[in-house]
């Protein structure tokens, strides 16, 4: 039955492709796994729940700063090779920790580890994205954007698992070690993608910062790419900030358990995968306006959290409220990939992650002040109203409703003078 998947001209028989999906697996999965790895080094040392939010924060923190400085490097060198460097990078300062004893490991030093993890992230982040459409056909790009970004949630789930089984069964060192011998491999597996031939802007002749304002440049020449990053990044700040935190905090104060808020996540995902899938498999002409309209679905996540009447109801809703993400995954990256011009995807997928992670911290850092000035089930409903309206203003903007736009491809302003 899997055969027909490794046939010529389907999506397992380019090579390429096959060697980045299993390395983007084995480094989220590293990725993932060495925060519990921090966790668990940090309280052992006798730090502080601060201390430990802080080092996390400086993570993120630092990812994001950077990120649009990632995305110039992304644009100038072969994408394969920042992933490589990158991979590469975060094996020597992971395994740094290794030969410290957590037990009196300094916090700076441990917090400038974490710091030069976001930083490897920067780059590898928007590279991640950049290099498909350079292994895989046109007609491919969708199922390949998919099925590499359930990889990418699958061994999300999976690492803090796996760093969980070996902290406990042979310590945090072991976790460290598995985490940098796991980003290896995944450096080696690219080595061996054939990226193809790709017309880097000649560096040369512009300055770095000019290159990063190019890049919000070609964001906003794509109003509808503007629209949707703006819009995302508002609602993983204000809706999904509020929801992270508040979900396991309610399951476990109302039904005495976290298996609430461990099932309702995997459902969740679960209910992502299905709805991607069946994006793939559909004929989809306005692919904006079926992504924002499904992407209204996950009012039901704040919305049952402001009821949480049972734990059944609370299954079911984190279930279809999963569903929201399925079109985002088919069709989001895809699209900007068709859209903008290989040169300038770097940057964009940058900015990109740059609203994706950037305000979503300082949203979850909010809801503490939030649930005492307004109330939990007051601000839950608030959130979930403000959701669907995000919703319906963004799709006022030229281009959101088929995801493309009507201009022709951005050129730099050197060669082209933009209105």
């Amino acid at each position: 039955m899997l055969k027909k998947y490794f046939e010529p001209g389907a999506l397992f028989s380019y090579r390429s492709y096959r060697n980045l999906l299993v390395s983007t697996i084995l480094t989220v999965v590293a990725m993932s796994a060495f925060p519990i790895a921090v966790a668990v080094t940090v309280l052992d040392a006798g730090g502080s729940a601060t201390t430990l939010g802080l080092i996390l924060a400086a993570r993120v923190l630092s990812g994001v700063l950077l990120a649009p400085v990632g995305g110039v490097w992304v644009d100038r060198l072969p994408r394969k090779t920042i992933l490589i460097i990158s991979d590469g990078f975060r094996a020597v300062i992971g395994s740094v920790v290794i030969f410290i004893n957590p037990e009196n490991i300094s916090m700076w030093i441990l917090g400038t580890i974490v710091i030069l993890m976001g930083v490897s992230d920067a780059f590898g982040g928007p590279a991640s994205g950049a290099i498909i459409p350079s292994i895989l056909p046109d007609s491919l790009l969708p199922s390949g954007n998919v099925v590499h970004g359930i990889a990418k949630k699958t061994s999300t789930i999976i690492g803090p698992g796996v760093a969980g089984i070996i902290v406990v069964s042979l310590g945090t060192h072991a976790t460290y070690i598995a985490t940098s011998v796991l980003f290896l491999i995944g450096a080696a597996l690219l080595v061996r993608i054939d990226e193809g031939s790709r017309i880097a802007p000649e560096s040369g002749k512009t300055k770095f910062l000019y290159e990063v304002k190019e890049g919000l440049r070609v964001v906003w020449y794509y109003k509808w790419i503007a629209a949707m990053i703006v819009m995302a990044s508002v609602q993983l700040m204000m809706v999904i900030g509020v929801e992270t935190v508040l979900l396991p905090v309610i399951t476990k104060r109302d039904f005495g358990t976290s298996s609430v808020f461990a099932t309702s996540a995997a459902l969740f995902s679960a209910g992502g995968v299905i709805s991607a899938v069946l994006c793939i498999k559909a004929k989809v002409k306005n692919t904006g306006l079926l992504s924002v309209i499904v992407w209204g679905l996950f009012v039901l996540a704040p919305l049952v959290l402001a009821f949480p009447s049972s734990r059944e109801l609370i299954f079911i809703a984190y279930f279809f409220a999963g569903f929201s993400v399925g079109p985002w995954e088919a069709f989001w990256s895809t699209q900007v990939q068709r859209e903008v011009p290989a040169e300038y995807q770097g940057r964009v997928f940058a900015i990109d992650y740059m609203g994706s992670l950037g305000l979503m911290p300082l949203g979850m850092a909010l809801v503490g002040p939030m649930v005492n000035i307004f109330g939990e089930r007051e601000m839950l409903i608030g959130v979930a109203v403000f959701h669907l309206l995000i919703c319906a203003v963004v799709l006022f903007v030229p281009g959101v409703k088929q995801m493309k736009s009507t201009k022709p491809p951005y050129y730099s302003q050197g060669e082209q003078s933009h209105s």
